[in-house]
This record gives C-alpha cells, structure tokens and sequence, in this order.
C-alpha cells in the first residue's frame, strides 16, 4: 500500500483482462555481435485488479513459451529446445507484481518474473496509450511497456563462439510489451 496517489485521466477502477488478439510480448537480442533477432510470444492471460488508486494495482500475467515465434522454423525449434526455454518442462513465462510507482515522471511497475523455472524481480516502465469505449460498449486501455533482462539469470546461457570474436547471442534482452486491456463489466 502507497500513501502516494496519481491521477491517470480515463482511468477506471475495477478488474481488467488482457486482450490477447490485440497484446503481444515481443523481444530483441543481439545476434552475432552486429544486429538484432527480433520475436514474440501470445500472452495466456493476464488480469489487473485497479484499486481506485493506480499505484496499489496488482498485474498477474502468463505467456505461453511455445508460441514463441523469430520467423525462422529452425531458429524457433532451437529456443524451445532445452537449450534455451525448455518449453517441455517450462510451458509458461510468468510475470505477477510486486509494486507500482512513479519514478522521475516514469510509471514503473516492479515485479516477479520467472522463466524457465527461475524468478528474478524486473520493472517494466509503462507508458500508457488511453482509454475509450469501443463500438461494443467495452472500455479499453492500451499501454506498451519496457524491460531489458540478462538471459543468463534465467539460466538461458546457450552460445557460441564466433570466429571474428564476441559470441553468437546477446545477453541483454529487450522485452517490449504492447498491451490492450478490457474492464470488466459487473
């Protein structure tokens, strides 16, 4: 609990599910030492319990570690094997906060993420798109969020040695989340 309150214009209290047609887990890292692999995961769910103060809010959300996708079969075999996400033994990526607050002007929700078996405590800082109503008489919100991670805390440590030096994979991993949410109707 915060003794800080925001105000967030068109923010609505209530509980709030993910849209996961219109919401996507993407990612960046770098390959050979000279560009980026870009790809992306379908979220399972994710729900957010908004209290009327938006900083006591709480996010729990799971993505299936099979719908990974690079646009390359053999490249996308490769991170489901155990070599990487061992999605066999390690079907889910999960993320469930600790924590909101506002830090310099940035919204920033803190939190645990585990993959692959290991949790981590990341922050994703949020920026957020608004609120409407649809032509359906949902309300929507949208928002992107940002994280960079060390694969390697997660136990993703696979490699390979390049010839000209440096290594086949980054360690750092950009996480970019685009997100679209639905208020639930009572």
């Amino acid at each position: 609990m915060t003794d800080t309150t925001i105000d967030v214009p068109g923010y609505r209290a209530g509980t709030w599910v993910l849209d996961p047609s219109h919401s996507e887990v993407g990612f960046s890292v770098r390959h050979m030492m000279i560009s980026k692999v870009r790809g992306a995961f379908g979220i399972k769910s994710a729900t957010l319990i908004a209290p009327e103060n938006p900083l006591e809010a709480k996010v729990e959300a799971f993505v299936d570690a099979s719908s990974l996708s690079t646009k390359d079969d053999g490249r996308d075999a490769h991170l489901r094997s155990a070599d990487f996400f061992d999605v066999e033994n390690h079907p889910s990526i999960e993320f469930v906060s600790t924590g909101v607050r506002i830090e310099d002007g940035d919204f920033l929700v803190d939190g645990d993420l585990t993959i692959r078996g290991i949790t981590k405590p990341v922050t994703f800082e949020f920026d957020f798109g608004g609120f409407g109503a649809d032509p359906w008489g949902s309300y929507k919100a949208g928002a992107t969020a940002k994280t960079v991670i060390n694969r390697e805390d997660f136990g993703l440590t696979w490699n390979a040695a390049l010839e000209t030096g440096g290594v086949l994979v980054g360690k750092d991993v950009t996480i970019t989340l685009d997100l679209q949410g639905a208020l639930q109707q009572d």
